[in-house]
């Protein structure tokens, strides 16, 4: 069996699958069906300071090739994530390396956030700073799509915390190698894509939207060959691992990512349809690095052959 210990610079893991924050919740439920310390990392849904309730429902439409949700970053807020049993407590007795998703309504919070947490951060590996969430209409998705405004919360996050620091980027802009460098000169250890794209269903019987909200995060199958694409194109852009994202089912769609110049992946969608899921990615990169004879997961990231 292949060696899958994955370097990311900060941040080792014993194997490149992790879960996508906002599909996995805080690994409770799941960790009925197996032990969650067998993935390379656990990302928690989105964490700010206060409490936050979400949109108001309806909230997940499924569609053709995926689903759209508009949950809009429900959480306990950061005191009740780090003390309630159900939360952080629960995940350091899991033994789950743990990776805690953050945002806020105003750069401040950010920095705020980052700082509650670097004050008792035993159990937690790194910061995810979510700057790339369409669904909500403050903060989110507004400072992922604006250079100067990622580049200024990133920087802002570095100097509250000494957590390595993962930045979420979001696919709705035009050129994302950009935002990659941006986010990485401001201080981020890493950065991890796609997010959700932008989209909407309608009922053509009630002749409205699907979702309370009126617009979702697209997210599913049929975004992989875009997330694919754009990983490669960070991947190029900046000298900094890449974790990949975006319609991950199986092994072979993870490779796809390895190959594309991600150093992990991150499984997301299929969570909702199949517990199990990041299990059978993990069998799925093993069963393909010995039918290729590769000793390490490592040989392959990057492997794109273009000739």
């Amino acid at each position: 069996m292949a060696d899958l210990t994955t370097d990311l610079g900060k941040l080792v893991l014993k194997n490149p699958v992790m879960t996508a924050s906002g599909t996995f919740g805080y690994g409770v439920e799941y960790n009925q069906y197996y032990e969650i310390s067998r993935l390379g990392a656990v990302v928690v849904k989105g964490i700010r300071m206060e409490p936050s309730p979400g949109n108001p429902t309806p909230r997940v439409a499924e569609v053709t090739g995926g689903m759209l949700n508009a949950i809009g970053l429900q959480g306990p807020g950061v005191e009740k994530f780090l003390h309630d049993d159900h939360y952080m407590p629960f995940l350091k007795k899991s033994g789950a390396t743990v990776i805690v998703n953050i945002w806020g309504k105003t750069q401040a919070e950010y920095g705020e956030v980052a700082a509650r947490l670097d004050a008792e951060s035993e159990g937690i590996a790194a910061l995810e700073i979510n700057i790339s969430c369409p669904n909500v209409k403050a903060g989110g998705v507004a400072f992922g799509t604006d250079l100067k405004l990622a580049a200024e919360v990133v920087s802002l996050v570095r100097r509250s915390t000494k957590l390595p620091l993962i930045t979420k980027l979001s696919p709705n802009v035009s050129h994302i190698g950009d935002f990659a460098r941006a986010v990485v000169d401001a201080g981020s250890d890493m950065v991890s894509l796609i997010n959700t794209i932008t989209g909407m269903a309608i009922d053509i019987e009630t002749r409205r939207p699907r979702l309370a909200n009126r617009t979702g995060g697209f997210s599913g199958p049929a975004v992989k060959p875009i997330a694919v694409r754009m990983v490669y194109e960070v991947a190029q852009a900046v000298r900094v691992p890449v974790i990949g994202m975006g319609g991950i089912m199986n092994g072979d769609d993870a490779i796809e990512f390895l190959l594309a110049g991600a150093s992990a992946v991150a499984v997301g969608t299929a969570n909702f349809v199949d517990p199990y899921a990041p299990l059978g990615v993990i069998d799925g990169i093993n069963a393909y690095l010995d039918r290729h004879g590769c000793a390490s997961v490592k040989e392959i990231v990057g492997g794109l052959r273009i000739d």
